[in-house]
Formats: C-alpha cells, structure tokens, sequence
C-alpha cells in the first residue's frame, strides 16, 4: 500500500494534531517513518560471486587431485588462485560499505503536535497524517504539505539543486531533507518511510553497482571463453595420456594413471591466465595509492582505468566550476547625489543575524554600521524579491535591498527595454522612468553577477507598512550592487586540458541558465545561452540531440540529470559526472565514473567512485594520466599472459589429437611462468606511459597473443615429435622443452617490452640470470627435474628456438602494422563523433 495522505481536516485538527488513537491505529498499519533500507549488497552475496565461480572450481579441483596423488610441489598454481579471489571480494566489500553508509536524512528527531501538545519524537515514530512543526534550523523529516506559514523559507539546494531559498506557504509541498532557513510553519505529512523524497532518492542511489570497466570486462571474457572450453580439452589430454601410458587398462594397473594425471592438470593450469588478474588488480591498487598521495580517494579500483576512457565530462556548477560561496564584487552609483549613510545601511545588511550569504559579503565592503538600530523592517522573502529597513539618525528613512525587476518594476503595458537603447528611452522622457536601471541590471546578470538594487524612501515604516508588506512610498535608486560566485582558480585550466584531450563538456546545474551560462563563459566554455531543463523533451532520442547541440543546461532536477547522463551514455559516450549535492547523487551514480567533492553531501560521496578530498578539481588530469598508464601497461601484460593462454590451449589440442606425451610438469611451468610473465609483468604494470586511450584492448591483445601462441605450441609439438623419433629419454625431454620455452617466452617479453632501456634492461637481464640459475643451482634443478640435455637436445633447442623467435618477429611487425591502421580508425571515428 502506498502510504500517501492529502492535507486534510479542519483548522481544529490542524492545530491539534492527530490524538493518541489516531497514532496508534497508524503505527499498527505500518504507516510510519520508520526506513530501514535493505543493504547495497549482501556479504554472502559477494562471496559467492568470487569464491564459487567455475574458473575457481578448476583451479581448486586442479590443486586438490595434487594434493591427493601427494605432489604438493605442483600445486603453487593455487596461490594466485586464493590472491585473485581475496582481491575481487576486498573491492566489492569496499563498494558495499561506501554504499551502506548513505543516509539523507539526519535530524536527530522531529517537532510534532499531537493532542494539542507539541512533542519532540524520534524521526521514525513520525506517522501518516502527522502534524509538524517546523523553525529555523529544523531539517524536513517527512514530505508533508504546508497548511499555515509565518515567513517560512527553506533551503532545497542539496535535493533539487536550487541554490536559493524558497518560500512555502499554505498549500505547498516540502520535501524529506530539506532545511528550514528562516521562518516557521505548519505542515502535515503526506508521505513516510520508504515512499519520502529523502529515502526514495537514498534507495535509488544504493543500487549496487560496479564501476564499467574495460580491462575488467575483457579479462573476465577471456576467462569464460577458457573455462568452458578446459572441459573438453582436459579429457582430450587424458585421453592421450593414458593412451601414451600403454592405454587405460595397462595405465591403471601400473599406477601410471598417477603421472596421466598430473600431466592433464599441467596442460589446464596452463591455460588459464591466473596472473593476469591479479596483475591487473596490483596495477588498479598502485594507481589509487599514489593518487591517494596527492588527495585523489579512489573507492572502487577500476575508476582509475575508467576516468582515462571518458569522452564527456559532465559538471555540476555549484562547487565544481565554483567555490559554492559568494564575493562581493562592486558597486555601480545610480544617484547623482546619494542619500546619508547608504553605506552604513548595508554593513547593517550585511551583519544581521539572519542575513544571507549574499548580505554577510558586503561586511567585507562596508564595515561601519548605522549607530543606533532599525525602528522596523520587513523581512526578505523569495517571493516578492526585497527586504525594507528604516533608520532614524544619519540614516534616516526606508532602505530597500532587492532584485532591481522587483523593486522597480515595469510600468503596466510597457515593453521590456533593450539595454542598447534604455538611456536614449529614459532620456527622451519615456513612459517608464526606470528602463535605464533595468536594463543596467540585465546586462550586468548577463555576465553571471547576482544584482540587487539598494532604494531610500524619505519616510519610515510603521506597524501597518509591515504588517501589509509594502513600502511607505515610491523608492528611489541608489546603486546597483553586483556578487559573482568564487570560480575555482584551477577551473579553467582544467577545462583547457580536457578540450585538448578531445574530452566535450555539458554543464548541469539547478540554477539559472543564463547565470550558468555566463559562468561557463569566464572559465573558457564556448557556451551560449544556456538551455532551461523545463523545455527538455522526455524521447531519449530527442534529449540526445538537444545534449549535443548545447553546453550548458540550468534548471536541471535530480531525475533531469540521470536522464542526461543515459542518454549520453545511449549514445555510446563514456560519461564522467562531477557534483556535490544530493541533487548530483542519482547522475553521478549513473555515470560511467562518478566524481564528488569532499565538501559534499555524505550521499554523493557514497556514491562516487572517485572523491577529491581537498576538492581541487585540477587533480582530474592526473587522475586521467594514471588511468592512461594501467590501461597501456596492462595492455602490454596481457598479451604476455594471454600468448601463453594461446600457446598452452593450441599445445594441449595438439598433444591430444596426436597422442603424444605432454611435456611439463605443473612446477615447470609455474616456473617458466614466473621467469618469462609473472615477475616481468609485475614491473613493466607500473611503468611509466602516456599513451592515450584506445578502445579494442582485447582485439589488439588476442592479435598478437593467437598467432605467436599457436607458432609456439607447433614448435613445441614439433621438438616433441623429433625427440621423441631420436630417443630421448622422458626428463630430457621437459627439459629441452622447458629450455624452449624460456628462451622464447623471454624473448616475447623483449619484443612486448621495447624499447628496451633503463629499467627494462634490468628486469629482461634479471630474468635471464634467473634462467641460468634454475639451470645451474643443483637444489633448483632437481626439485624441477631437470637433467643435462645431450648434445641433439642442444641442437633441437636451438634450432627450435631461433625459427620461433624468427616467427615471432614477423608476428610483432604485422601486428604493429594492424594496430596502427586500427588506432587511427579509431581516431578518426572519435572525432567525427565529438563534432556537435
């Protein structure tokens, strides 16, 4: 049942609130406040999805048969196995416990009259139907529905994104989470729970999902095309084991069933590309350390990757292009001769208790305040735009502070005037004695400044001028004031760095677009007019094109800014959303890569996958240079480990089809596999490199890794076979292959790697002395069986080893060839697409 209720009932009610019967019967229904969200995503949940999976149940089946047959020694390959499984739970683990902590709502209790007595009550033992009682400073519990208002303003920036306060008077609705900011009032409450503004927009936003990313997605489809092809594969090699062992039955009454075994769990294991993983993991967790350095909190890992992907940028004005304060910025004389102590007037507006963050800057401006205080004053109100004061003294008569339209409005039947020709219209004694002061006005806002008007009226108020809300006669101008919002001093150079990097824009924002647009401007935008979120359709294909053709969008709602960033997202861009306030939650949950502000509101901060914790946003374009070096590096290592993924699945083929013996141990390969990837890959992964971005990772990586690999497993089925027709022995022969194997592996880690200088000298020259060691160190050879290969040992190895090289080069050159015709498709496609 949706637990909804109009504003209902007589004044008497109002006044008296629900009784004692009344709050029972509600709370027996289960119409309360009482919000308790179920969690992002469940511990066992998470587990599940890394720990039984069916790669894993490879890898643990694999080690547990090796356990069993008592050759511990070729179960190393488990440690990678539990290191990627603890990893993946640690950033899903992280992600939940960001996401659990979002809460909108935190007053700690709530102001109610019930039975004709006001009570304080817990926020949850809020019912249906209750009636609230709100001051200044309260925050909203409930949606509720004005029915009496003295004054009342509030302040639903964070919700909706409004950056000014709204009157509310009877008949209004008031929203969960907004902040009473003057005033008082009377309301009702017409939505609890689950169904408030506050915890529809907390559940929405809780949704649980992972950060998109590329190297992610395209390992974990190289793991699924492996994993349900190992099945057949693995009885293949069983097959041709046990056959080579003198067949199944023979095989079986020897015991050389055993040795079948241990060989079939040799060729799966090498099949899958366990490092490649965690590397990737290692790379993403380095990246958010060092930017974690210079106050960048990386949430969930793969936003590093996925920052250096995007292609539009979506912004949040408000604390993102701004400080989110406001400056005083000057004052325009309108008066030939000014009245006394006009300045001394709003150094008194400024230091009101009660002022705005408007007035409180103009302290800074005018110091001195009148010496005695007002005799009477109406207070400002959003909806007619002014507040009035009146001195006796220095300062004698009635100030007034608003916005020049209201103040002075246009005479009835008087067109609007153009500030090109407002002097010639007031000059020549037009209808309209103040078109000169408006048109003053519009232009000065144009240019993105607050404008107000500060007007004297000779006389005073009195009682009856305050109680009707109205002047004691007509104002006089006295001088336009103009307020600009702080711009963030590394704004635009920021906006500079993502223009060059191809990276488009959209500002998104609750406030006035012409004010957005004009801010836009200031920080180098090439923007318009901006476009009034009221007119955007609601067809997606429609809102697609109208985001494209603008830059800047104002009067945005929270479930506006969603819909940009899906339909941005529809049209197959990368979108990267920043913000601060709960307004910017559900968008920069939507986004590709959500971007908050630590000065935000504790939602959008849940929610984002990235937060500047000094709030600088000049930190993106290093943000964006780390996410470009994993993405390169990791590029580079997976076709490491993903050639030999290529290599072990074409090896293991051919051995099974034609019977041969397969020549590794688990621990060889392992080894090989440390020498010639794992170790290499863990260095050349934090590397330096500032690559650009270019989608197809996995495209270009298996162009590489499918045809070395399969020239690979065929000079290894070919030593095989001419070993085997020479008579060599069944070590010397893993040996020869291990040789073979080594060298070649290396010298595809040389070709991946170049050019080869400073550091990577070192890594290649270490995993060379590493080969040799192996080799030569007797306890090392032996726990790998290895023997002294023979003479024709020697010369196989060598001769195998130099045709692969040989292939392997004209493999790089054709494939460097492809990428760069690819590159520069891409490119070209990237462009035409950026173009509006």
């Amino acid at each position: 049942m949706r637990t909804t209720i109009a504003a209902q009932g007589s004044s008497a009610q109002e006044s008296a609130g629900l009784s004692a019967a009344e709050v029972a019967k509600r709370v027996a229904a289960g119409q309360t406040n009482e919000f308790v969200d179920a969690s992002s995503r469940s511990a066992w949940s998470i587990i599940r999805a890394n720990v039984f999976t069916l790669f894993n149940g490879i890898i643990a089946a694999c080690f547990l048969v090796l356990l069993l047959l008592g050759r511990w020694q070729d179960a190393l390959f488990g440690v990678s196995a539990v290191a990627n499984t603890i990893i993946g739970s640690v950033q899903e683990f992280r992600a939940k416990a960001a996401l659990d902590k979002l809460a909108l709502l935190h007053a700690p209790s709530a102001r109610v009259i019930r039975g004709g007595e006001t009570q304080e009550i817990a926020v949850s033992a809020v019912v249906l139907g209750d009636t609230l009682s709100l001051r200044a400073g309260d925050q909203v519990p409930a949606d509720a529905e004005v029915v009496a208002s003295a004054r009342l303003q509030l302040d639903e920036s964070m919700l909706t994104g409004e950056s000014d306060a709204v009157d509310k008077t009877a008949g209004d609705g008031v929203l969960s989470g907004s902040i009473v900011v003057s005033g008082e009032g009377t309301t009702i409450v017409s939505h609890v729970g689950a169904d408030s503004f506050a915890n529809r927009l907390s559940s929405e936003a809780k949704k649980f999902s992972l950060v998109a990313s590329e190297l992610r997605a395209s390992i974990n489809t190289v793991l699924r095309w492996v994993t349900w092809i190992i099945g057949p594969v693995a009885l293949l090699v069983l097959n041709a084991q046990m056959v080579v062992f003198g067949g199944w039955p023979e095989a079986i009454e020897s015991g050389q069933w055993r040795q079948a075994a241990v060989n079939t769990i040799a060729s799966v294991v090498a099949m899958i590309p366990l490092g490649l993983v965690l590397m990737t993991s290692i790379a993403f967790a380095v990246g958010a350390v060092k930017l974690a350095r210079q106050q960048v909190l990386v949430q969930e890992l793969p936003a590093v990757e996925g920052l250096a992907r995007i292609d539009v940028i979506c912004l949040d004005k408000t604390g993102t292009l701004t400080e989110g304060d406001i400056v005083f910025d000057a004052t325009h004389p309108v008066a030939a001769e000014p009245p006394r102590g006009w300045q001394n007037v709003l150094a008194w507006y400024g230091s009101e208790p009660d002022a705005n963050a408007t007035a409180r800057c103009l302290t800074a401006e005018f110091p001195a305040s009148p010496a005695d205080g007002p005799d009477a004053r109406i207070p400002f109100s959003s909806a007619r735009k002014w507040s009035a004061v009146s001195f006796g003294g220095d300062e004698a008569g009635t100030w007034v502070l608003g916005g020049p339209e209201m103040v002075f409005p246009a005479q009835a039947g008087a067109e609007a005037p153009d500030p090109a020709d407002a002097g010639e219209q007031a000059g020549a004694g037009g209808g309209d004695p103040h078109a000169r002061l408006r048109a003053q006005a519009v232009e000065l806002a144009a240019s993105g400044r607050r404008t107000l008007v500060l007007a004297h009226v000779p006389e005073r108020l009195n009682a009856e001028h305050v109680d009707e809300e109205r002047l004691p006669g007509a104002p006089s101008p006295v001088a336009l004031l103009t307020f600009r919002e702080s711009i963030r001093p590394d704004a635009r150079e920021t906006l500079a760095y993502f223009a060059e990097q191809g990276v488009t824009v959209r500002v998104i924002s609750g406030d006035n677009p012409q004010t957005v647009a004009a801010i836009a401007r200031e920080v180098g935008l090439d923007a318009s007019d901006g476009f009034d979120a009221r007119q955007l359709p609601a067809d997606p294909a429609a809102l697609a094109e109208v985001i494209e053709a603008n830059v800047v969008f104002g009067r945005v709602t929270p479930t506006q800014k969603k819909a940009i960033v899906e339909a941005l997202k529809a049209t197959g861009h990368t979108v990267a959303m920043t913000g601060d306030g709960v307004n910017d939650a559900l968008a920069i949950k939507e986004a590709d890569i959500g971007i908050a502000m630590e000065s935000g509101s504790a939602a959008t901060k849940a929610v984002a996958r990235i937060v500047l914790l000094d709030g600088r946003f000049s930190h993106l374009p290093r943000v964006v240079a780390e996410g470009r070096q994993v993405i390169a590096n990791i590029e580079r290592v997976s076709m490491l480990f993903l050639t030999k993924t290529a290599y072990a699945t074409a090896l293991a083929i051919v051995f099974g089809v034609f019977l041969l013996e397969f020549p590794f141990l688990p621990r060889q390969l392992s080894v090989i596999d440390g020498l010639t990837i794992g170790i290499p890959a863990f260095f050349l992964a934090l590397m330096p490199n500032t690559r650009r971005y270019i989608p197809g990772f996995l495209k270009r990586s298996l162009s590489f890794a499918i045809p070395a690999g399969i020239v690979i497993a065929a000079a290894l089925a070919l030593y095989a076979w001419a070993s085997t027709s020479s008579g060599i022995g069944e070590d010397e022969l893993r040996t020869g292959s291990t040789l073979i194997l080594t060298i070649v592996g290396l010298w595809v880690l040389t070709v991946l790697s170049r050019p080869i200088d400073g550091w990577k000298i070192l890594i290649i020259g270490g995993m060379m002395v590493g080969l040799i060691l192996v080799y030569a160190v007797p306890i090392a050879s032996t726990f790998l069986v290895f023997v002294d290969p023979s003479l024709t040992t020697a010369l196989l190895v060598l001769v195998t080893s130099v045709l692969t090289i040989a292939a392997i080069e004209v493999i790089r050159f054709v494939h460097r060839r492809y990428v760069r015709r690819n590159v520069q498709r891409a490119q070209s496609t990237a462009r035409t697409r950026s173009q509006p």
